[in-house]
C-alpha cells in the first residue's frame, strides 16, 4: 500500500518530510499534509539537522547512513530522501517510522 509520504522507486523508498529543528528530542511526530512530520534535536545551521535527519531515518529503518540522500531540501523545512535499499518496502518503512505515533 502505498502512502503519499512514502512511495516506491527501483533500489527502495523515497520519503517526503517536513522537519522541525531545535527540539528537545528527535521523534516522528506523524503525518501532516502528505510528508511525514519529524521534529530534530538539532540546530539548523552547517547541515547539523540534515545530518540529524539522516542518522534519525538510518538508526529507525537499520539501514546504512550511505544509504539515504537528501535530494531536494537541502536549506528546506521540507525534504526529499532516497533511500537505496532493495529489500526496504513501503509497508516496512510505514511500520518502522509510525508505529507508536498518534
Amino acid at each position: 500500500m502505498s502512502q503519499p509520504w512514502c512511495t516506491a522507486h527501483a533500489n527502495g523508498v523515497r520519503l517526503s518530510v517536513r522537519i522541525t529543528p531545535n527540539a528537545k528530542k528527535s521523534e516522528v511526530l506523524g503525518i501532516l499534509d502528505d510528508e511525514l512530520k519529524i521534529k530534530l534535536q538539532a540546530q539548523p545551521i552547517e547541515g547539523k539537522a540534515n545530518e540529524a535527519l539522516i542518522r534519525f531515518i538510518a538508526d529507525k529503518l537499520d539501514i546504512s547512513r550511505r544509504a539515504i540522500t537528501i535530494t531536494h531540501g537541502q536549506l528546506n523545512k521540507h525534504k526529499l530522501l532516497e533511500i537505496d535499499s532493495p529489500g526496504l518496502t513501503v509497508e516496512t518503512v510505514r511500520h518502522a517510522l509510525l508505529v507508536g505515533v498518534d
